[in-house]
């Protein structure tokens, strides 16, 4: 038998003894996941009323893990208990984005600065890689959208992980950075600006490349008033 066969096989033993009691929580923060998902690409888009018996049957799971997701997910504020309503997908008004905005602009800034002294050499060839992967994807849509994903391939989420700051990572890469994935996914092109965006981006990653944490911060700080500005002129419009 060979050494995979016998890791499956030990592996299909261990998960027919594990209690079912003990796998809820994986099977919850799973389905964590995939509702985060639906939320922020759209599939249950803002204001869609929610139902856990609607969700349970459109996840095939049962009420328990749905639940635990559930609250999971109100806590990221993607769903909000509404008086004679019930549970649906949030709404951001422009105003309450501009306010996240300038939040993202002091924080980030932070970011970008501590980055600068506790960054790695890996962590710079890794956003390095990034941003030529989003440079690849404006030019193949010639410019008409940035190239948005979560995680490692999303250029604020590692400077914000190359902070080396964990207090500050909990704060970035909780509630906000859902609400503000939701928001790009969702707002219309003609406010994106992909080509200045990268080209901003490319100039952050220098600056921390030459541990410059003054113009780092700076220019981190820049690159996300603009994007305030934008929110502000619909705002005024």
């Amino acid at each position: 038998m060979s050494l995979l066969s016998t890791n499956n096989q030990a592996l299909d033993q261990h998960t027919q003894s594990t209690p079912a009691e003990s796998r809820e929580p994986t099977k919850s923060a799973s389905l964590t996941e995939q509702l985060i998902e639906a939320i922020v690409t759209g599939t249950y888009p803002a204001g869609t009323k929610v139902s856990e018996a609607g969700l349970a049957a459109a996840f095939g799971v049962s009420r328990g893990p749905l639940r635990e997701a559930m609250m999971r997910v109100e806590a990221l504020g993607l769903v909000e208990r509404v008086p004679h309503v019930g549970a649906r997908v949030v709404t951001l008004t422009h105003r309450q984005l501009a306010e996240i905005y300038a939040v993202r602009e002091a924080l980030e800034g932070m970011a970008a600065r501590l980055a600068c002294a506790h960054i790695t050499d890996v962590e710079i060839d890794q956003l390095s890689e990034v941003l030529a992967t989003h440079h690849a994807y404006i030019e193949r849509v010639e410019g008409a959208a940035y190239f948005h994903q979560q995680g490692d391939f999303d250029f604020h989420y590692c400077i914000i992980k190359a902070s080396h700051n964990q207090k500050l990572i909990n704060l970035l890469c909780g509630e906000l950075y859902h609400l503000l994935r939701m928001y790009r996914f969702q707002s219309p092109r003609a406010h994106s600006r992909p080509q200045q965006a990268l080209q901003e981006h490319m100039q952050i990653l220098a600056a921390i490349r030459e541990r410059d944490a003054e113009l780092a911060e700076m220019l981190m700080r820049r690159h996300i008033q603009r994007s305030r500005q934008l929110i502000e002129q619909r705002i005024a419009d």
